[in-house]
């Protein structure tokens, strides 16, 4: 069969999916991503011009899937398939009549669980210790529509955001190459989801980053390395001076250390300069800081960081 496709993405996720479906020969005519002045105010994006470039597809920047130069771009196209694969913004009802068979998903988690915003982060944070991706239909409704493929992996101990994130990009590339032939034969595979009453994952923000001490440290542990880059970051505030905390480590068992939780307990040295850090009590346990950098972009690691401040300071939440 004949069949024109087209694609709308913006994070690095799709861009393995892109590159692979595209060097399959999939009649992609056209991908659609983010303005640059946009998209450089989200985390996690990516450029998607050098593999245009390399595949000759033509590259357009919109600022909204649902805007009327974005409903010409595709209607002019007159898609059979839209791939929607690491975008931000709900497809609405007329963009998603424009593609003649469907447009196509994926979603970080196993549907219907985790449903919603950031589905990463949040598996992390709620201490989840497996989770996956999903292709599926879109529909009107927030990750809702029939399901086309699942791929399941484990979140790790040594697991960041930015590795699950990797382990995505994967399963996206290796779901939708696996999916190719049947659309191009014109199936439409499909299974509906199951029900869930599970609620949808709330939009996380750059101030829901704080960090509560009081918590205990295999739960700041999970925080933290749920928010590290490419995302904002978990945070707290040292002799009244907002740093980041990009990369801690975690205890074998929870100390007992009857400090404040936040308190300084010492540094942590060694002649590793990795392994430097500071040593940090929570309501249960303790926490090591290893990568630390404030509002002025100095970052702190190894020694810098072990001598930043003396035991017994605390860090706190303003």
């Amino acid at each position: 069969m004949s069949m024109t496709f087209a694609w709308v993405g913006l994070h690095a996720e799709g861009i393995p999916a892109l590159d692979a479906l595209l060097a399959a020969g999939a009649p992609i005519r056209c991908v659609l991503t983010l303005r640059p002045d946009l998209a450089a105010k989200r985390s996690g994006g990516a450029d998607y011009q050098p593999v245009c470039r390399r595949h000759n597809v033509p590259l357009v920047h919109i600022s909204n899937i649902n805007e009327t130069h974005a409903h010409c771009v595709l209607a002019n196209i007159d898609p059979d398939i839209v791939f929607v694969i690491g975008w931000h913004q709900m497809v609405r009802e007329p963009v998603l009549r424009l593609a003649r068979i469907g447009m196509i998903g994926a979603h970080a988690s196993l549907l219907p669980h985790n449903r919603g915003s950031a589905p990463i982060n949040w598996a992390i944070i709620k201490g989840e210790r497996e989770t996956g991706n999903t292709l599926f239909w879109l529909a009107e409704s927030v990750d809702a529509g029939d399901m086309i493929d699942q791929m399941a992996f484990r979140i790790t101990p040594y697991d960041t955001c930015a590795t699950l994130y990797q382990k995505v990009a994967t399963a996206n590339r290796d779901m939708l190459v696996r999916l190719l032939p049947r659309l191009l034969e014109g199936e439409r595979p499909a299974t509906p989801q199951p029900h869930s009453d599970e609620s949808v994952l709330r939009r996380r923000r750059p101030a829901d980053g704080r960090i509560e001490w009081s918590d205990r440290a295999g739960v700041l542990y999970d925080f933290i390395r749920a928010l590290t880059h490419p995302y904002p970051g978990a945070f707290s505030w040292l002799r009244g001076q907002k740093w980041h905390v990009w990369e801690a480590a975690a205890l074998p068992v929870d100390i007992e250390h009857g400090a404040q939780p936040g308190t300084v307990l010492g540094p942590v040295v060694s002649p590793r300069v990795g392994a430097c850090g500071q040593l940090v009590a929570c309501g249960e346990g303790a926490i090591i800081l290893l990568k630390l950098s404030n509002e002025h972009g100095k970052v702190l690691t190894g020694s810098e960081l072990s001598d930043l401040v003396d035991a017994g300071e605390r860090w706190s939440g303003e």
